[in-house]
């Protein structure tokens, strides 16, 4: 009898060891991996091609920081290998998964979230194929409660369509990630792409839009402000915004009925309004040069999910808006401004007064047909 998932956590995160990329790459591509270095402040710092990519002021220290939102634990001291212990080390997370109920999770990265900012395709691609070997084999040992979620390498549609093969065929991932944030300078409908969502379709594996702060890559909007928080509220929310808009209103949807797109990382109560938005100017001809045959809202219904955060109060009454079916949830375990413990308990105190199969859908169901959990 197969395990039953009643709680599932839909974007959890994993703490790269240090020394992944010089184990898990191909050697062609050793000296110019991913490293960590130090900087003149005495933080640790993520290289790519001899660029700094994150916040080096702050460093990667605190990315491990979970129960820093909660007053639990100090972020800015940390070094990176006194992070959250089970996210370096699966045996360690199921005890935690344990503690908050959790059935399964599904797992990105920490540091590889700036893998987008790589500019030589072929450097990206090694970088992603040592990822997600390295992912797998945290996965294997609970292999119906870990699920990794492929890093793809959209700097170059053949690299990414052959990791996508690759993760999906080889290493038994339902779904792959990428990035909001323009590649290439060019909006994820843009026609380069087909191949890219072809194949998706074709491997029936799910794709996740993730976001992740200073990443290196073009960002909409904190040009504006120069607040660390003010671009975080920007970054995560207006780049998710514009690549449902891109994959919806662009027409990626409706070309690829049996395709499966989530927006992860970037609260959830936009969406309402958003598809609203779409939808009146599909419905009033003067706006409408989008070529849809199909209403945007319907597009989302039948091909997209949208993740909330714990914190989100308006998850009980979008659950009805869009349907607890198109929901997901997360702890953001590991991370500084996830939650744990706690967070399927706050979850559920949002959830008060919805009926059984509301809140069922919520908390497993939505995970489960967004990446194809039977």
């Amino acid at each position: 009898m197969g395990r039953v998932y009643n709680v599932i956590d839909a974007d959890g995160h994993i703490l790269e060891p240090l020394d992944l990329w010089e184990n898990y790459i191909d050697p062609a591509f050793r000296d110019r991996a991913p490293r960590i270095m130090k900087g003149e402040n005495g933080k640790e710092r993520l290289v790519i091609e001899e660029q700094v990519v994150g916040d080096g002021q702050r460093g990667i220290g605190r990315i491990g920081a979970v129960g820093a939102r909660q007053g639990v634990v100090e972020a800015d001291t940390m070094a990176y290998k006194d992070g959250k212990p089970g996210g370096f080390d699966p045996h360690k997370r199921i005890p935690d998964m344990d503690a908050d109920g959790i059935d399964a999770a599904f797992l990105y990265p920490s540091l590889g979230l700036f893998s987008g900012a790589i500019h030589d395709p072929k450097l990206a691609a090694a970088t992603c194929r040592a990822y997600n070997r390295w992912l797998a084999d945290y996965c294997k040992p609970y292999p119906d409660r870990l699920f990794g979620v492929a890093m793809l390498p959209l700097q170059d549609v053949d690299l990414t369509i052959e990791e996508m093969t690759f993760a999906r065929k080889e290493l038994g991932m339902r779904g792959g990630f990428i990035r909001p944030n323009p590649y290439n300078e060019k909006v994820i409908h843009h026609p380069d792409y087909e191949p890219f969502w072809t194949a998706a379709e074709n491997l029936d594996f799910s794709i996740g839009f993730h976001e992740g702060a200073s990443s290196g890559m073009p960002t909409v909007g904190v040009d504006r402000f120069e607040g660390r928080g003010a671009r975080h509220i920007i970054s995560h929310t207006m780049e998710m915004m514009l690549a449902c808009m891109s994959v919806i209103w662009g027409g990626v949807c409706e070309r690829h009925p049996k395709i499966r797109i989530g927006f992860l990382e970037s609260g959830g109560g936009w969406i309402a309004p958003w598809l609203d938005r779409m939808d009146r100017h599909f419905d009033d001809q003067g706006f409408n040069d989008s070529g849809l045959k199909t209403r945007p809202s319907e597009l989302f219904q039948r091909n997209c999910w949208i993740s909330f955060e714990p914190v989100e109060n308006s998850i009980k009454v979008l659950a009805d808006y869009i349907g607890p079916h198109k929901i997901l949830w997360a702890t953001d375990y590991p991370h500084p401004d996830g939650f744990f413990p706690g967070a399927p308990k706050m979850m559920l105190d949002r959830l008060e007064g919805v009926s059984p199969e509301t809140r069922r859908q919520v908390m497993a169901g939505g995970a489960m047909g967004f990446y194809g959990l039977t």
